[in-house]
């Protein structure tokens, strides 16, 4: 080996790439940005005196802000809403969304491609707030759990997550039902659900954050304090100071106390369908 060739190795070796390193310091930027913020209302919600400060641990250590909400009992029923909201909200979502996408993959059903357009169309101009104001109205619906579960069910962009997956379904195993005498919607529950577990676990996810965390559609189209859910309720008795303190917690623990408690359920569950969640991620994005 020559000269040359030596010290161009030597370059070679020494030559450090730079994108990795940069992913790397993004990455860690990022995080920080994130888990910043949500470890300061974790601590702060230990912590008897938490102020408007940074601390990294709890100088006061006291359940007070989670005992203060928990004991309230005007919370529980609409904590019972947020649940049979999000378990009804979610289901009908799921129903829709699989119904309507193994529709859009009938490849002989005339206007197949219209519809699709056309719900497509729907995701770009949406109709705006007064317009489904007017709507639930005239289905008086305004003052009903339905008027909150509907809106959120009916979504567009799952729909088409959920077609794309059914797209990947290799066409032999359709054929195969067919040739075996089973029907559209016997193919449906048979076949094509069975195979789309983890389609419906990470969209169904999706949507149970939605009407767990709904705020907006509660506040337009509910007037009635009994069907408040969770997180109106929670808002209004923080910030109407509606929540029992003996002075010895800080009106910040409360609040950050209730950050915690009305993220809590999926903060618990997320873990059990972080799997499902990733693979939902890729929905259609790889074709066989």
């Amino acid at each position: 080996m020559s000269k040359e060739q030596v010290v161009v190795a030597r370059k070679k070796k020494k030559k450090v790439k730079i994108f990795p390193i940069v992913n790397v310091i993004l990455f860690l930027v990022i995080s920080l940005i994130i888990m910043v913020p949500i470890w300061k209302v974790i601590v702060d919600s230990f912590d008897a005196k938490a102020g408007y400060g940074m601390n990294f641990l709890p100088q006061t250590f006291t359940l007070g802000g989670y005992s203060s909400i928990l004991s309230r009992v005007a919370l529980y029923r609409p904590f019972l809403i947020s649940v049979v909201v999000t378990i009804a909200g979610t289901f009908i979502g799921l129903l829709l969304a699989t119904l309507g996408a193994y529709v859009l993959i009938q490849w002989e059903m005339p206007g197949r491609n219209f519809f699709a357009y056309m719900l497509l169309f729907t995701m770009i101009f949406d109709g705006g707030m007064i317009p489904k104001y007017l709507v639930m109205k005239d289905l008086h619906l305004l003052n009903t759990l339905w008027s909150v579960i509907l809106p959120l069910s009916i979504n567009v962009y799952n729909l088409v997550l959920m077609r794309n997956f059914f797209e990947g379904v290799p066409e032999s195993l359709f054929e195969a039902a067919e040739i075996d005498g089973c029907s559209p919607m016997g193919t449906f529950f048979k076949i094509v659900l069975p195979l789309s577990k983890a389609a419906l676990a990470s969209i169904g996810l999706m949507y149970a954050v939605q009407f767990w965390n709904d705020y907006t559609n509660f506040k337009i189209y509910i007037n009635k304090d009994k069907l408040f859910n969770f997180q109106i309720k929670l808002r209004n008795m923080v910030m109407d100071s509606d929540i029992p303190n003996d002075d010895a917690v800080d009106p910040n623990t409360i609040s950050s106390a209730s950050v915690i408690v009305a993220i809590l359920p999926f903060a618990i569950i997320y873990p059990f369908c972080q799997k499902y969640f990733v693979q939902g991620v890729n929905i259609g994005a790889v074709k066989e």
